[in-house]
């Protein structure tokens, strides 16, 4: 790593090449890396998820962070002193300072960024993403991964296009307790699936936020992009740096509620399990009285098995000799109707989560014909996929199709009804609309 004379000639290099793809080992991941052969990495949206993502690649020695973006002068202001504060402790004697900038495009057209971290509100995902491929940036793009349907067929093309990196920030399959309930499922340990449950809040509503006098410093326009300009509301952007995830997700203009914030985590790992990644549903009921219902919405695969939204542990698969519930820091295994392995948080005296799921693991998947993606670390996955130019855990494709059905699932909530859906063409097959797949898009910012 010390003798090449850049990271991107690296990259070139290993793109081109015809051998094995080389996966760097943690152990030069950690190593001291020279300062020019260092991924240059830009972030866009600096809010709490993206405070989040910076402090974690600022602590990678084979990263350095060149530039900043947010329409929010005091946000964007606080991330480029967070980056300079950082490696001047650091002692990083060749660092030449973060470009702070209100406008993506300007971060883009800098040729020496190599990679984005993406983490705006969901109304701009797809723009940016495909704006950055374009530009012949890799790019890791926040969950849920597209505002609409058209959106998320449109950014898979783009990526494929491109012959970029995209990784969706999914961040649960790079856990150990996800991957291996999903193993159990999909090794049939618990028998044939009977049903799934996911469990995640409500649908979105239409804004309805008050005008407040404007936030100083911030272009409101440029916020609202290719959705309506909507009175300034600090409820949809908060004033200045804040430490909450802000409820523009809970308004159907900027987000999608509950289904496509916390369903975009459960409905992936669902359909991981199911083995539905770039497939989806073929079927999708509405719940009765489908405007006032928060939970209820059935989405059903090919298989006939239905994914059921209802409240509950978080992704619980239903099997005919079993059950595997699982959720962050929790993991239940069910065999013959007796618990044998469980860890629910503190209130689980005498073990531990890694206990429990490894010892899942060994006892049920030692011979296991099914492995799936083993990644450690989703930050980490993304770098490697980078070098070796192989598909990331959560490739572009698995976080649109995840998306899709989060968007397929809001559908029958805003409009009632059974809707089939066709999840190799993309378009309903009865029940919907083809209007439903996209927006009207405001200005410039078309899709």
């Amino acid at each position: 790593m010390h003798t090449a004379p850049s990271r991107r000639h690296f990259l070139q290099a290993a793109a081109a090449s015809a051998a094995v793809p080389f996966i760097l080992p943690s152990r030069v991941w950690s190593a001291e890396t020279a300062p020019n052969s260092r991924l240059n990495l830009g972030f866009i949206g600096m809010g709490k998820m993206n405070s989040g993502h910076l402090n974690n690649f600022l602590g990678r020695k084979e990263v350095q962070v060149v530039a900043v973006c947010d329409v929010d002068t005091t946000r964007r202001e606080h991330a480029k002193k967070t980056v300079e504060e950082r490696y001047a402790k650091d002692g990083n004697t060749g660092y030449k300072g973060c470009g702070a900038y209100n406008d993506f495009r300007e971060l883009l057209a800098r040729k020496d960024i190599d990679a984005v971290v993406i983490a705006t509100p969901d109304h701009w995902h797809a723009f940016i993403a495909i704006a950055a491929v374009n530009a012949g940036k890799d790019v890791y793009c926040e969950k849920p991964l597209t505002h609409n349907i058209h959106e998320a067929v449109t950014l898979i093309d783009a990526v494929r296009k491109s012959g970029k990196i995209l990784q969706t920030g999914s961040q649960q399959r790079s856990s150990k307790e996800f991957r291996v309930a999903c193993e159990l499922v999909r090794n049939g340990v618990i028998g044939k699936i009977k049903h799934v449950e996911t469990s995640f809040g409500s649908p979105a509503k239409q804004n309805a936020n008050p005008e407040e006098p404007m936030e100083p410093g911030l272009d409101w326009d440029r916020w609202c992009g290719p959705g309506p300009l909507a009175p300034y509301s600090s409820v949809l952007s908060p004033r200045g740096v804040h430490n909450h995830f802000p409820a523009w997700r809970m308004t159907r203009e900027y987000g999608g509620g509950m289904i496509t914030d916390w369903g975009a985590h459960h409905i992936d790992i669902a359909q991981w399990g199911l083995g539905e990644d770039e497939h989806g549903p073929v079927e999708i009921i509405a719940p009765d009285k489908h405007d006032e219902a928060k939970e209820g919405a059935k989405l059903i695969y090919a298989s006939g098995i239905p994914l059921i939204h209802k409240n509950g542990f978080g992704v619980s698969f239903f099997g005919e000799g079993g059950e595997v519930h699982v959720n962050r820091g929790k993991f239940k295994l069910v065999l013959g109707g007796k618990t044998v392995h469980e860890f629910i948080g503190k209130e689980t005296k005498g073990t531990s989560l890694e206990r429990e799921v490894e010892l899942a693991s060994r006892e049920n998947l030692a011979d296991a014909k099914v492995k799936l993606y083993n990644s450690k670390n989703h930050h980490e996955d993304w770098l490697n996929s980078i070098n070796t130019r192989e598909k990331p855990i959560c490739d572009v494709a698995i976080g649109a199709s995840t998306v899709i059905s989060c968007h397929l699932m809001n559908q029958v909530y805003y409009h009632g009804g059974t809707h089939k859906w066709n999840p190799e063409t993309h378009q309903y097959v009865s029940g919907g609309d083809a209007a439903w797949l996209t927006r009207e898009y405001r200005g410039e910012w078309k899709v």
